[in-house]
């Protein structure tokens, strides 16, 4: 009997142990909530742009609707341009370098240099959205689109404007006969 009870006791301390571990912690503010959903979409999109061939990077559909849109690499290279404008907004600051407008750097061609380019985006976004908190979320600042925003749209606008990209690279990804990571 004194087998069966340390076993139950084992069991029970290991599913404890388990569950404990597994609680969320709770954010310490309005700015936590936004980084964490917006790491959501960093682990969905920069796997994507890393998915997609090389020599793919210029693929864009030509027929129907799709004429005329963005390719594969205009996509990754406008969400990343995208982020540093609101990271600097954010900070209250320039972009560290010159974008040359929403569609980033013509210098920034190759595959690597793109994805650099976007994680560096990320790492600066996430700058950007640490300086949100519950007492200035509301603030409203200048947009670098032009009006006025609060600073919690602007932390936030990264997400939808970004998963809108992501939705049009998942579909070049798949014309490409790529199953998109997050798919795997």
């Amino acid at each position: 009997m004194n087998k069966l009870m340390t076993a139950v006791f084992l069991v029970l301390a290991t599913l404890a142990s388990a569950v404990a571990q597994q609680a969320p912690k709770a954010p310490a503010n309005v700015g936590e909530v936004i980084d964490h959903q917006f790491s959501n979409f960093e682990r969905e999109f920069v796997p994507a742009a890393e998915a997609m061939p090389a020599d793919k990077y210029d693929f864009a559909p030509t027929q129907g609707e799709f004429k005329g849109v963005r390719t594969f690499a205009q996509q990754v290279k406008h969400v990343a341009a995208v982020q540093y404008m609101l990271g600097a907004a954010l900070l209250g600051e320039k972009p560290p370098i010159d974008l040359k407008g929403e569609n980033g750097p013509d210098d920034i061609k190759t595959k690597d240099q793109i994805v650099k380019f976007a994680k560096d985006s990320f790492a600066y976004l996430h700058k950007g959205i640490a300086t949100l908190n519950d007492k200035n979320a509301l603030e409203m600042m200048d947009t670098p689109f032009g009006g006025k925003a609060s600073r919690l749209a602007l932390a936030n606008m990264p997400i939808g404007h970004g998963f809108d990209h992501y939705g049009q690279m998942v579909e070049y990804l798949r014309m490409n006969s790529v199953i998109p990571p997050a798919s795997r």
